[in-house]
């Protein structure tokens, strides 16, 4: 207080000064870039607090084991949609035929992380059985390989749904089998555009995609890549 007077209160003989219009940069038709780069700065933003939330949520004391454990899985399905995000924004610098560098991925960690929240998202019977396995890939390319993988069965699977992630001639295998119609009934053209996305990703880092019938009755989708070997 100055004289009984706050000091966030305005004099009462101080002038008072006229508002004045703040120039903010507005995208023209010809810039979508700026456009793009807005919505990609709010979406990042949105990401974080959902994290933060769910970051919350997954240390809380009147959170139970069950409800933790869903928690845990939308965190970490909300990370990788932030990688992704970021990922989109390197790509705008990156030229076409560069791929992000490969790293040491513990293949069988990952998609078992993969799995984990689809079981508790889907509502099919989703097994997993795996080994220790290794390859040299983008951890990014490989949640989205095998994520999209995973979609399409969800979709085209009656009950049953098996992935396994094993070591054969060389090769770190990602198998996924379902019990559905087969590929190229049911899920259609989502299927096709989805294994589309599989073949560019995995394809840019030594490795194959191979589509068969299952002992299932339906899909057997399977990832190779060149084995690593474990550190």
């Amino acid at each position: 207080m100055i004289d009984g007077q706050s000091r966030s209160s305005p004099s009462a003989t101080a002038p008072l000064l006229e508002p004045q219009p703040v120039a903010l940069p507005v995208p023209s038709d010809g810039d979508p870039d700026l456009w793009r780069r807005r919505i990609r700065h709010d979406i990042r933003h949105e990401l974080g607090t959902i994290i933060m939330l769910a970051s919350a949520m997954s240390v809380a004391d009147d959170v139970g084991p069950d409800s933790r454990r869903r928690v845990d899985a939308l965190l970490g399905e909300t990370r990788w949609l932030d990688h992704l995000l970021r990922r989109l924004d390197e790509d705008d610098d990156r030229p076409e035929d560069h791929l992000p560098s490969p790293e040491r991925v513990r293949v069988d960690e990952l998609v078992g992380e993969i799995v984990a929240g689809l079981r508790l998202a889907s509502i099919r019977r989703v097994a997993y059985d795996s080994v220790p396995a290794c390859a040299h890939i983008d951890p990014l390319a490989l949640w989205r390989a095998v994520r999209n993988i995973l979609d399409n069965a969800c979709r085209i699977a009656g009950e049953r749904i098996d992935v396994s992630v094993f070591g054969q001639d060389g090769w770190t295998v990602v198998q996924v089998d379902d019990d559905g119609p087969g590929f190229g009934a049911g899920a259609g053209g989502l299927a096709s555009l989805g294994l589309g996305i599989v073949h560019d990703l995995v394809s840019g880092y030594g490795g194959s995609l191979e589509v068969r019938r299952c002992e299932l009755g339906g899909a057997r989708v399977r990832i190779l890549l060149p084995l690593a070997a474990h550190p």
